[in-house]
């Protein structure tokens, strides 16, 4: 599967993105009750943020799934583990589907990842999904994520992990 990427636009996006985030499937992403405004201003101050970013992964010119990164030292992770140069934090959602294609997901958090990877400057991937999301830390582990601890976030229990570029390069045998 081949994936390309362009900025979130808050207000052309939002529609879409109100689907995606308030969808049951979507619950780990805490917007299960959100209303069109409130994706609106959550991705407009995602969008104003230097220290943020959300991208939409397109197949085919066709949004399919959602990509954001951050700065731990300014933004999720504050105060919480101590970054290392090159640390960008990560986060994707696949949107649910009514025909599931067999490895979309896997294949979606290797292009997130390699799209990370392409920056030179990005030496290491952190995440921090809720623990009990057994499903994407199998995700994250095939691609290389080495857990590191349970961290307590303000709205959630994590598990603190990390990739670096070797270890994506190993996992996966993706050139970047």
């Amino acid at each position: 599967m081949t994936f390309t990427f362009r900025p979130l636009d808050p207000l052309r996006d939002a529609e879409l993105l109100h689907r995606w985030v308030t969808h049951p499937k979507a619950a780990y992403w805490m917007m299960q009750d959100a209303k069109l405004e409130d994706v609106e201003r959550a991705y407009m101050e995602i969008a104003a943020d230097e220290h943020q970013q959300a991208l939409l992964g397109l197949q085919d010119g066709v949004p399919v799934f959602l990509m954001e990164y951050y700065d731990p030292r300014y933004r999720e992770l504050v105060g919480l583990y101590e970054p290392l140069p090159g640390d960008v934090g990560m986060h994707f959602l696949t949107p649910a589907t009514e025909t599931p294609v067999h490895g979309f997901t896997r294949a979606v958090i290797t292009a997130v990842m390699a799209r990370l990877f392409e920056d030179p400057a990005v030496a290491r991937v952190v995440v921090e999904p809720d623990v009990s999301n057994t499903a994407v830390h199998a995700l994250n582990e095939a691609v290389g994520f080495v857990p590191e601890r349970e961290i307590q976030k303000p709205e959630k229990m994590a598990l603190l992990s990390f990739c670096t570029r070797e270890q994506f390069l190993h996992a996966t045998a993706v050139s970047v």
